[in-house]
């Protein structure tokens, strides 16, 4: 065990982590001060690792001393076997202090903690006896925040990451962007960027690879390591390959109206079971379902769901194919306005708007050139009220009476102000 502690903290060495910064990273470092566990979720491979390492870069580099810093990666196969022993995780840091002996406070950074079983029960002995300032990730939405504030009673401070956004997808690319000169010289480079994250999403493997069969392997690799690693075994599922096949098939599914009927049908298990199996991939940061927009929230919770998959990468491995222009910039938008937005719902009778929220409409049409299309989107905005009304296309931008008509890139680019608009 002391090897993997030496080898997982480099910076125990003076080394530093290389990486490309987040911006979730400000949010983590405004909760370093703070008693509380810092819990942070997100699917597989988004980047939870990353930022961990970046946090440590930030405390070493504001005096903390580094050997009162640890690292684990909970994921190493030499934990495996003591997954079923919470006492293991005590034997870690016993091991650790026995190594280091740290003088002060330690920040301690487990990560993918799900893979103790009743980890909870270490943490609150820890949390209440030690002066230690807990950083842990899991991958898993329920298992970090019921389970965890059940057992502590809301001590502990939750941040979601999700893939990379597309301003950090531009910071990759080196592509300038913070004015609108800027924007205007780069312009070229910025479309061609959102060619290419619109159709592989935002997770950094897979956008640093070149090849597209690679790009599809990753994501099919990512997806099987979801289900039979973090779904399977934690809720018992004998049907692995009805799961799996429902996965698959529900991406060709996306930006969709599900029937819940039609799919039970077509698995040949119970609407139960269906429901089930998207919780499940719900909990894990694969999909999430919206509901329709109703007055008496008793019949918004009861009406049908919309499907989103929370990464746009995935819509290129669906079992139909990939999906059209226009489901891709929906989907993109639909997970920009998730991470900056609550209660996200659709309007739909006559007309129908894809997002309403805070009194704002949305609306996502790749291309408005045909009259016939502009009319039928200001018409469904005319049928709903709401005191912003905003129309996102991929390359068109105007304003139509109170309609604001926005390309996708400055959207993307200026979601934080969107509230200003």
């Amino acid at each position: 065990m002391k090897n993997i502690l030496i080898e997982q903290n480099i910076h125990w060495r003076g080394k530093s982590y290389k990486s490309i910064k987040r911006e979730k990273l400000q949010k983590l470092i405004s909760y370093l001060p703070l008693k509380q566990i810092i819990t942070i979720t997100g699917i597989r491979r988004c980047g939870k690792s990353t930022l961990l390492k970046q946090a440590i870069n930030y405390l070493i580099k504001s005096g903390v001393n580094a050997k009162n810093i640890l690292f684990i990666n909970l994921e190493h196969p030499y934990f495996l076997e003591f997954r079923d022993n919470p006492n293991f995780l005590n034997k870690i840091y016993d091991e650790y202090l026995k190594l280091i002996n740290p003088q002060g406070k330690v920040y301690c950074f487990l990560d993918e903690i799900q893979y103790f079983n009743n980890w909870q029960v270490y943490i609150k002995n820890r949390y209440e006896t030690t002066d230690i300032k807990f950083i842990i990730t899991g991958s898993n939405s329920s298992m970090l925040s019921n389970e965890l504030n059940t057992l502590l009673s809301g001590r502990s401070l939750n941040i979601h990451l999700s893939t990379f956004n597309f301003r950090e997808f531009l910071n990759y690319k080196g592509i300038e962007y913070k004015d609108k000169i800027e924007r205007v010289a780069n312009r070229i480079a910025i479309e061609r960027a959102k060619d290419e994250f619109l159709k592989w999403g935002g997770f950094y493997e897979v956008f640093d690879a070149n090849d597209e069969s690679i790009k599809k392997d990753l994501l099919i690799s990512y997806a099987k390591n979801i289900i039979y690693q973090d779904i399977i075994p934690r809720y018992g599922i004998r049907n692995y390959q009805i799961i799996e096949r429902l996965f698959f098939y529900l991406l060709s599914n996306a930006t969709n109206i599900i029937n819940y009927t039609n799919l039970s049908k077509t698995f040949e298990v119970s609407d139960k079971t269906i429901k089930e199996y998207i919780n499940y991939f719900e909990d894990t940061f694969m999909f999430k379902r919206i509901d329709k927009f109703h007055n008496k929230l008793k019949e918004q919770i009861k009406s049908s769901k919309k499907l989103y998959v929370l990464d746009n990468g995935f819509l290129q491995i669906a079992t139909k194919g990939s999906l059209n222009l226009g489901a891709m910039l929906e989907n993109s938008v639909f997970n920009l306005l998730n991470e900056n937005y609550k209660d996200i719902t659709y309007c739909k009778d006559k007309y129908e708007i894809d997002f309403c929220f805070d009194n704002t409409l949305v609306q996502v049409s790749y291309d408005i050139s045909s009259q016939k299309t502009l009319k039928r989107e200001i018409n469904a905005f005319k049928h709903f009220k709401g005191d912003k009304k905003v129309l996102i296309t991929y390359e068109s931008e105007d304003k139509i009476d109170d309609i604001d008509i926005i390309k996708y890139e400055d959207f993307a680019i200026d979601i934080g102000h969107f509230k200003n608009l």
